[in-house]
């Protein structure tokens, strides 16, 4: 495979107030439930990210506004400070349209928001955009923001990425700080971009990170990765769409001199076995609770349900749970330290809104999307969704590796991105 050659980004040279007055009036005609609030314009900083819009999602801290995430019980005190990561972005140039409704508390993939109303997904309407970073794609895809800044504890990045037709990056976890976030887990949550490219992800990680653009053929070098596709996990279940758009894509790779492997992942079944929903329901709960009293407050059912499981498990429970995903993260390091696994980034195509009204289905298709994703969390990975079509559906091919290994992986990516394109 060849490297695509660098591109220049949209918002270069660009008549940036022109374009921040463009998105407003797109928001007020098109943009309901999006924004959970919208920022005075600032003149932005020099930097690889000047004229560049970027919508941050209502975890971070934005200096002079308040942090909800996506609720309404937390304490709307304004921040004193930016967030680690908006600091940077803001050092790079980038400039601020708002925070970016959320499912609240960042608690399902789905992206509902009784509080604030639910995104429309601006490419299927009547359709979601996914979560939890819904209101963070939905502005991307809307043409109104170039990325967004969002979390990702088990998809909520990569999901309405594949919903909205957008990439959507999570890098390992320790490479952004999560500093100024309002977290989930603070086992499972990475910081990472949406954004339209998997050129535009890599420069955003490069500022949130610190890593330098590296050009040396070592870091890019994926020689030594194997793409693999299990054959006992993420490939059951699948909507028929997502089945035969998926089969066509990794036919496209193979006819472009990819090889693919199609086995039995051992360890997997281990995973499989994992009580994954103990991290986000023990850690919120121990979270958010400091502060609030979370029987009386004003939060989304569907949301407290998931918190309230917490009181079924005691600490020792979820300190074994704790001890079993470093010992599958162990075993994945030393079965199958250069696999990148190929899978379809959700099950489904971007549900109706419609069809979550009763609970018993919202329940079913929040885990079947969250399937997928979720593995690259409690892996402790690396994981980007690229985005293709099939039948004009939009759908997303996840590529998913080690800690560690966000450069190489993303330097794939650009690779798979060329070739799905063509």
């Amino acid at each position: 495979m060849t490297q695509p050659k660098s591109s220049n980004f949209a918002w270069q040279n660009r008549e940036l107030v022109a374009k921040w007055k463009s998105a407003l009036d797109i928001i007020d005609t098109k943009g309901q439930a999006v924004f959970t609030e919208l920022f005075d314009y600032v003149e932005p900083q020099p930097g690889s990210l000047n004229g560049a819009i970027i919508s941050i999602k209502d975890l971070f801290q934005v200096q002079g506004y308040k942090t909800q995430a996506g609720s309404v019980f937390i304490n709307q005190q304004l921040a004193k400070q930016d967030a680690a990561a908006v600091a940077l972005l803001r050092a790079a140039g980038a400039s601020f349209l708002g925070h970016t409704n959320m499912t609240e508390l960042a608690y399902s993939g789905l992206g509902l928001n009784p509080h604030y109303g639910t995104p429309d997904n601006p490419i299927n309407a009547g359709r979601i955009t996914g979560g939890s970073t819904s209101g963070g794609a939905a502005s991307v895809a809307l043409g109104v923001a170039d990325a967004t800044l969002g979390t990702d504890t088990g998809g909520s990045l990569r999901i309405p990425a594949a919903f909205c037709g957008l990439t959507g990056f999570k890098p390992s976890q320790q490479t952004v700080s999560r500093e100024g976030c309002l977290p989930l887990s603070d086992e499972l949550d990475s910081v990472g971009p949406i954004a339209k490219t998997v050129e535009e992800c890599e420069l955003l990680w490069h500022v949130l990170s610190g890593a330098p653009s590296v050009d040396s053929a070592k870091s890019t070098d994926s020689s030594q990765l194997k793409l693999v596709v299990p054959s006992n996990f993420g490939m059951n279940d699948l909507d028929a769409l997502v089945e035969d758009g998926f089969e066509e894509k990794l036919a496209c790779l193979e006819a472009a001199g990819v090889v693919v492997e199609r086995r039995f992942i051992e360890a997997l079944e281990a995973y499989k076995t994992l009580p994954v929903w103990q991290f986000s329901s023990f850690e919120s709960q121990a979270f958010y609770s400091q502060n609030y009293d979370l029987e009386t407050a004003d939060i989304d059912p569907r949301v407290a349900s998931r918190i309230a499981r917490a009181k079924t498990i005691n600490a020792e429970d979820f300190q074994r749970t704790q001890a079993a995903r470093q010992a599958f993260i162990k075993r994945m390091a030393e079965e199958e330290p250069n696999t990148v696994f190929l899978l379809p980034t959700v099950a489904v195509v971007a549900p109706k809104l419609t069809d979550l009204a009763q609970d018993s289905e919202y329940d079913r298709l929040n885990l079947l999307c969250l399937r997928n994703t979720s593995l690259a969390n409690v892996l402790n990975g690396c994981s980007i969704s690229v985005p293709f079509r099939f039948q004009q559906e939009p759908m997303g091919l996840m590529l998913t590796a080690g800690n560690g290994k966000d450069q190489v992986l993303l330097s794939l990516a650009k690779q798979v991105e060329a070739i799905l394109q063509g």
